[in-house]
């Protein structure tokens, strides 16, 4: 859950100079060996499957289906940012998908009035998940283990084990049947929503915070780091991204069921820990948990494709998981034995330049 920068996979320039072309390629594998893999994934379904999977049909259908999943990654690695993890984002989409048409089904209510309501719900579930955490310091899997599962029985409560089904408003539906240039609206919201979490993680302080609480929570507080709010900020921002999900799920299916949902959040947390191994290895990042959602989505596709049987996505996406925290537990072994190589060196270098002066 280390959110620093991996100095040991991400080559300086003072490391690459004078390398020659295949050894600076070899450096450069772990920081993009993920994106790699995903487009030889992409060719080798597509020699594979030329009549269904390189077809636009089928990118469509993957946008589509994996946008629900890329949202949840995305939420989930908010928190990942300061250390702690969130397991309401698989348990939350429950509830939010249900109670998003029941209020317009059951309850009467205007779908734009649902859908704030929905919206104020994840932020917060959020919120108590951040004060659970930071106010009453439990740790964050068990505390998220704790309120998904309550949220969770209360989703089954409210249906009684049934599906909640009526008449949706056509502008509620829209928000995922509608296209932008013949591709599904969804996958915009998820660009966006990825391009602005990218803005604020990379250029903006409170990115450089979250990541600095996730690296040392006690160093950043006495940094002047207040990491208590920024941690409840995280959770919140989680919650909320969450709820879109939820949304998007229920002008999806049309249809509240409490069985439904669940089984998003072991990819989620895969998309998430996969962005940790790429782009910037060592840590949480949202371009690398883009790929990681991606690779998820061609493998799954291009196996269905192939006549892989009903039980393979989820055999992919536990294998994937493993692999995934394999990688980044090396990456952190790695980066801890590079700084402490280094720690010498610097003070070699110290008393060498002492005996000169």
């Amino acid at each position: 859950m280390q959110s620093l920068e991996s100095n040991a996979l991400e080559p300086t320039q003072a490391q690459l100079k004078g390398l020659s072309t295949p050894a600076k390629i070899i450096r450069f594998l772990p920081v993009y060996g993920l994106p790699i893999l995903t487009l030889g994934l992409i060719l080798l379904f597509s020699i594979l499957l030329p009549q269904t999977f390189p077809t636009y049909l089928n990118l469509r259908a993957i946008l589509g289906e994996k946008s629900v999943i890329a949202l949840l990654s995305l939420a989930a690695m908010i928190p990942m940012m300061t250390g702690r993890i969130d397991l309401t984002v698989g348990y939350g989409i429950v509830i939010w998908h249900v109670l998003a048409i029941s209020l317009q089904t059951v309850y009467g209510f205007d779908w734009t009035i649902a859908v704030v309501i929905v919206l104020l719900g994840g932020c917060a579930l959020g919120l108590l998940n951040g004060l659970l955490v930071e106010v009453a310091r439990i740790d964050s899997f068990i505390a998220t283990l704790g309120t998904g599962t309550v949220i969770y029985a209360l989703a089954l409560w409210h249906t009684g084990g049934r599906q909640v089904i009526g008449a949706l408003p056509e502008a509620f539906t829209g928000i995922y049947a509608h296209t932008v240039f013949g591709l599904p609206v969804a996958a915009f919201y998820v660009l966006a929503i990825a391009i602005v979490l990218w803005v604020v993680s990379e250029y903006l302080p409170i990115g450089r915070n979250l990541y600095a609480i996730g690296a040392n929570s006690r160093a950043a507080e006495l940094n002047g780091i207040r990491t208590r709010r920024y941690v409840i900020g995280a959770f919140i921002a989680s919650g909320l991204i969450g709820a879109i999900a939820g949304i998007v799920l229920a002008a999806k299916l049309r249809i509240g069921q409490a069985s439904v949902g669940l089984e998003f959040l072991l990819p989620a947390l895969v998309g998430a820990f996969l962005g940790s191994t790429t782009i910037k290895p060592g840590r949480v990042n949202v371009w690398g948990t883009m790929v990681g959602v991606i690779i998820l989505a061609v493998g799954i596709s291009g196996i269905q494709q192939l006549g892989g049987a009903f039980f393979v996505e989820p055999l992919f996406n536990g294998a994937t998981l493993l692999i995934a925290i394999g990688i980044a537990g090396y990456a952190q072994r790695k980066r801890s034995s590079v700084r402490h190589a280094r720690v010498p060196d610097v003070k070699a270098e110290s008393n060498s330049q002492q005996k000169e002066a």
